[in-house]
């Protein structure tokens, strides 16, 4: 198996050939957002053999941080630290899954280490599901690969991560330089089960995620692409941010425009959760 840059997803039938692989570090990344606890609970149950667990709230955010959202990004430090733990190092070829849903938080890991310039990372596509489905191998068994110093890159390419002071500089743009991936009824504030205020930011484009999967697994690179480029209406991938809630299912829109081959869209971090932080920012609701 060979994960390269352009190689965003990898089949389960070819992580399976090469199980055991000295260079290869397995990530399982799966978390519910209702129950910050059954994503370890369910790793601990199972999972694949020599996988560690990353957790959406402890390892790939930082509450800590005020006013960027629900799930703040890390430290690049706390998480090259981290990284380190894991037995995960620049030489590494790593693959990263979750439950099988779209793999959300698997692509934030994903993202998260990319902005370190690791390119040598892909999502498992199907996730854990698409693993059970073909009889392959799990584990209870709790076997971390030897823990390495902390990765030697220690600070996120900030070039990659948009932030409120540029959504709000681009505010009046036309549209398809700014795309949502929650439900549509989040986004058009019919409903808001999670943050204080419902809406979107005013001139954004709703593209949920889930669109983005076919029973389970990321639609063909032709597909996206199609659908994709005519949301984007003309605008360059490089010039495209990427929202959601809470800067994590903003991931999984990322990683299937790079599956698509648009290539260079950038993660607004704080999302809508960071955007409403400041109440002096503008609120759209109803269709874009």
């Amino acid at each position: 198996m060979t994960i390269t840059t352009a190689g965003t997803l990898v089949p389960v039938e070819a992580l399976a050939a090469v199980l055991g692989d000295p260079a290869l570090r397995l990530v399982d990344a799966r978390a519910v957002l209702a129950d910050p606890a059954a994503g370890r609970a369910a790793w601990e149950a199972s999972h694949l053999p020599g996988a560690i667990h990353a957790d959406l709230d402890r390892d790939l955010s930082d509450h800590s941080v005020p006013a960027q959202g629900r799930h703040p990004l890390p430290s690049p430090g706390d998480f090259a630290r981290r990284l380190g733990e894991w037995g995960i190092g620049p030489q590494h070829r790593v693959v990263v899954y979750d439950a099988g849903d779209g793999s959300m938080a698997a692509a934030r890991f994903w993202w998260l280490l990319r902005l370190l310039g690791h390119r040598q990372v892909a999502v498992l596509d199907g996730g854990l599901a698409a693993w059970r489905a073909a009889g392959l191998p799990e584990t209870a068994a709790v076997e971390p690969p030897p823990a390495l110093p902390p990765y030697p890159v220690a600070d996120f390419d900030r070039s990659r991560i948009a932030t409120a002071a540029e959504v709000e500089s681009r505010l009046g743009q036309a549209p398809g330089w700014l795309l949502d991936a929650r439900g549509g009824e989040r986004f058009r504030g019919e409903v808001e089960p999670i943050d204080p205020v419902a809406g979107h930011i005013p001139g954004a484009l709703n593209r949920p995620y889930t669109q983005n999967v076919e029973a389970g697994r990321f639609r063909s690179a032709d597909v996206l692409r199609a659908e994709l480029r005519a949301l984007l209406q003309g605008n360059d991938p490089s010039q495209v941010v990427l929202s959601c809630g809470s800067g994590v299912t903003a991931c999984h829109l990322l990683l299937a425009m790079e599956h698509a081959g648009l290539h260079g869209a950038r993660v607004y971090a704080g999302s809508w959760s960071g955007w409403i932080a400041d109440p002096a920012r503008p609120v759209a609701t109803g269709a874009a």
